[in-house]
């Protein structure tokens, strides 16, 4: 099948740059990526994916986390786990790293 047709889209620079870095990793271009999503939407007969807008506490949780409200922040994996109360699960991951 010829490629004849194009596709233009505008993306924030930054956004684009992340992106192509990680499909890089991926070993696929952005056209690649592209014919991918395409050729799913034709398969699936919609997005590939669940786009949906979300329920009233989620919408509130996400405001206020780009807010900074009610925001913890932790300098180790450790000092979450203990917040979590996952002390036991912080202890067994240390000490299968050392064997």
């Amino acid at each position: 099948m010829s490629k004849t047709a194009t596709v233009r889209a505008r993306v924030e620079p930054r956004l684009k740059n992340e992106v192509e870095e990680i499909l890089s990793e991926l070993g696929l271009t952005a056209s690649e990526t592209i014919l991918l999503l395409y050729r799913q939407i034709k398969l699936r007969q919609g997005l590939p994916f669940e786009v949906a807008i979300p329920n009233k506490l989620t919408a509130r949780t996400l405001r206020d986390s780009r807010a900074g409200k009610s925001v913890k922040q932790f300098r180790t994996k450790k000092e979450l786990y203990d917040d979590l109360g996952l002390r036991e699960l912080s202890a067994a991951r240390a000490s299968s790293r050392r064997t």
